[in-house]
């Protein structure tokens, strides 16, 4: 599965919902506001970093250029482009947008 969070963790728990129920072999991408869970030296830097076992995380380098993230990305989050995009989405079976 490919869970999908555009909300900022420092605003909603949608993240920590997402990363809580998220099994092995799923995809979890950062997109709008949700790119702010994956800036380092922040309260859930660790979380990002680490997810269960299995879980890969993303995130749409777009919105981070937008934001003027660049740089400052927690390390082993995979940035994607809009292709890359949608490349998570047909890859996977089923697609959960966390609001």
């Amino acid at each position: 599965m490919l869970h999908i969070v555009n909300k900022s963790p420092f605003e909603c728990s949608a993240l920590e919902s997402c990363l809580r129920v998220a099994q092995p072999g799923a995809a979890v991408l950062l997109i709008e506001d949700g790119i702010y869970a994956a800036t380092a030296g922040t309260a859930v830097a660790e979380r990002v970093r680490r997810p269960a076992e299995g879980v890969r995380l993303f995130a749409l380098a777009p919105d981070i250029e937008a934001r003027g993230m660049q740089g400052r990305i927690v390390e082993g989050v995979e940035l994607v482009d809009y292709a890359g995009f949608v490349d998570l989405v047909t890859s996977h079976s089923a697609v959960q947008s966390w609001l």
